[in-house]
């Protein structure tokens, strides 16, 4: 089967990264790439969800409670004084 070369820029550290992700699988970096590229063209698209994290409005008042530094918890000095809180009948 004939290739051809494909270059791409990336950030060394990421692919210094990879390369040990992949290597720790038994893989060089283009085998992984080529890998990702199939699976991609078998299923029509990426082989995992790519999508944007939206915080819901719980997660995001708790954040800015949190920069504010109001309605946070007192802290505890052990296990079982947080399980007794958590545990009690307000």
């Amino acid at each position: 089967m004939a290739t051809s070369v494909v270059q791409i820029r990336m950030d060394p550290e990421l692919r210094d990264s990879a390369s040990e992700t992949f290597e720790a699988l038994g893989l060089d970096l283009p085998s992984a790439i080529c890998i990702f590229l199939k699976k991609s063209v078998a299923v029509h698209g990426f082989p995992f969800d790519v999508r944007t994290e939206i915080p819901n409005d719980q997660t995001l008042q708790a954040m800015e409670n949190v920069e504010k530094g109001v309605n946070l918890s007192r802290g505890f000095s052990s296990v079982a004084e947080l399980m007794e809180d958590l545990n009690a009948d307000d």
